[in-house]
C-alpha cells in the first residue's frame, strides 16, 4: 500500500477523479514539454459525460492557462481500462511532441498507460487487513504504532496535523458561509441553518444528529463551492471522516492528538479499499466513496472509543457491507444531490456501525477484506448508468421529470 499522504490530499472540490487527478496529471505532462504551444484533451468516459458539471475542462483550462487548448467530450468510446479515461498531445507549430493516456482512479490518484517511471512506490508491505491485524498482534502494537512505523512518526504526524487543520478550518467555513451553491440546481446552502437550529427540547439524539448533519453538509457544500477541503478518501465523500472527528473533538472532549492518531486508523482502511478495490464512483458506485468513507470514519470512531483490533475491523466492515450497491448517479454531474445529503446520513451510519460493532462477538462470519472484495464485484456488476454518468438513477428521473412536469421545479 502506498503511503497515507497519497489518500489525503488537500486542495479545491468537487472532485477527487474529475478535478484534482486531471489537474496534477495535466501539470506533470505541461511540465515536461515547456516550448509547446498548444495542448489537446479528449476526454472519455465519466469524465466526458459529467466533465461539465464537475469542472474538469474548468481546472484543465486554468491549469494550462497561457496556452492553446482543444478539449473534446467523446462520450461514445468505451473505456477498457477505466471509466474516467482521457488523452492529453502536446503539440509546437502543429507537430505532436508527445501524448498521454491518463486513467484518473479516484481520489485524486492517476495512472499512466506505458509510463512505468511514474509509479508510486509501496510503503506497506501488508496487503489487507488480516495481514496486518495479523502483524500488529504478532508485534504488540495498534493501528498507530502500526503507520508510524511505515511512514514514520514525525513526518506523518507533521502531514496528518495539516490534513486535520484543514479539514476543521473547512467545517468552520461552512457553517458560517450562506448563499447558493454554484451550478443550474441553484442549490441553498444548508449547514449553517442546521447546525443554528437547535429545538427547545432537543434530546441528545437529535443534538446528535444536527451537529453530525451540520458539519457533513458544511464540508460537503464548501466541496461543492470549489472550497479547499481534504479527499477522505474522495471529495464526494469528504464530509464523512471530518464530521465525526469534529463531533468527538467538540462532544467528547477528545485532543487533537487522539484525532491525529484516528486520522491514521482511518486512512489504512481507505487504503485497503483504494489497493484492493477502488474508490472511484465511476469504476464501482457510491459505495466506493461513501461506502469506504463510512468505513473510515466508523473505523476513527471505534479507535477514539478504545476499542480493540477485532471491533475496529467489525466497525470498518458494518459500515461497508450497509452500503453495497449504492449507485452514483448526481444529477447534472454536481456533486451536489444526492452526494451532499448522503455525506450527512452516512456520517450518522458511521457512529451507529462502531457502536453495534462494540456490543457484538469479534468471531463474526464477514470480515472486512471479504467486504471490500464483494463490494469491488459489485461495483462491477452494476450497470454503467449507474456510476458516475448522470443517465441513470436520480438523474436521470429528475431530468425527465423536470422535462415533463415543470412544477416540480
Amino acid at each position: 500500500m502506498q503511503s497515507l499522504q497519497e489518500l489525503y490530499k488537500i486542495g479545491n472540490g468537487p472532485s477527487s477523479s474529475h478535478t484534482m487527478g486531471p489537474k496534477r496529471a495535466t501539470e506533470i505532462f505541461k511540465s515536461k514539454y515547456p516550448n509547446a504551444d498548444k495542448f489537446k484533451i479528449i476526454l472519455y468516459g465519466s469524465l466526458a459525460l459529467t466533465g461539465k458539471g464537475h469542472l474538469t475542462d474548468y481546472i484543465i483550462l486554468k491549469t494550462l492557462e497561457g496556452y492553446k487548448v482543444e478539449i473534446e467530450f467523446d462520450t461514445q468510446t468505451d473505456c477498457k481500462v477505466h471509466p474516467n479515461t482521457f488523452d492529453i498531445f502536446a503539440y509546437k507549430e502543429e507537430k505532436l511532441l508527445d501524448s498521454w493516456r491518463v486513467y484518473s482512479i479516484g481520489g485524486g490518484t492517476f495512472k499512466i498507460a506505458e509510463k512505468k517511471d511514474i509509479i508510486l512506490e509501496d510503503i506497506y508491505p501488508q496487503k489487507n487487513f488480516n495481514e496486518i491485524k495479523q502483524y500488529i498482534k504478532e508485534n504488540n502494537i495498534d493501528l498507530y504504532d502500526y503507520v508510524c512505523l511505515f511512514e514514520g512518526k514525525e513526518k506523518i504526524t507533521q502531514f496528518l496535523t495539516e490534513v486535520w487543520k484543514t479539514m476543521q478550518q473547512t467545517i468552520k467555513n461552512g457553517l458560517t458561509t450562506t448563499g447558493i451553491i454554484p451550478g443550474k440546481l441553484k442549490l441553498q446552502r444548508r449547514a449553517k441553518k442546521i447546525y443554528e437550529n437547535k429545538l427547545d427540547s432537543e434530546t441528545d439524539d437529535i443534538r446528535k444528529t444536527r451537529l453530525l448533519s451540520s458539519y457533513a453538509y458544511a464540508t460537503s457544500e464548501e466541496n461543492a463551492s470549489g472550497g479547499i477541503i481534504v479527499t477522505a478518501p474522495t471529495c464526494g465523500a469528504c464530509g464523512i471522516l471530518p464530521a465525526v472527528l469534529y463531533y468527538m473533538k467538540e462532544v467528547y472532549h477528545i485532543s487533537d492528538t487522539e484525532i491525529i492518531k484516528a486520522l491514521s486508523v482511518a486512512g489504512i482502511i481507505g487504503n485497503i479499499v483504494k489497493t484492493n478495490a477502488s474508490i472511484s464512483g465511476a469504476e464501482c458506485g457510491c459505495q466506493a466513496e461513501i461506502g469506504t468513507a463510512c468505513s473510515m470514519a466508523a473505523s476513527a470512531i471505534a479507535y477514539l472509543f478504545k476499542l480493540d483490533i477485532d471491533r475496529i475491523e467489525n466497525s470498518a466492515e458494518v459500515a461497508m457491507e450497509h452500503h453495497l450497491g449504492l449507485t452514483c448517479d448526481p444529477i447534472y454531474g454536481y456533486v451536489q444531490i444526492p452526494c451532499i445529503e448522503r455525506n450527512a446520513v452516512a456520517a450518522m451510519r458511521a457512529f451507529d456501525s462502531a457502536i453495534l460493532s462494540s456490543m457484538l462477538e469479534t468471531n463474526k462470519k464477514i470480515s472486512f477484506d471479504l467486504v471490500v472484495e464483494t463490494m469491488y464485484e459489485t461495483g462491477k456488476d452494476l450497470g454503467k448508468h449507474y456510476r458516475e454518468t448522470s443517465e441513470g438513477g436520480l438523474a436521470k428521473k429528475y431530468c425527465r421529470n423536470k422535462f415533463f412536469n415543470m412544477d416540480l421545479l
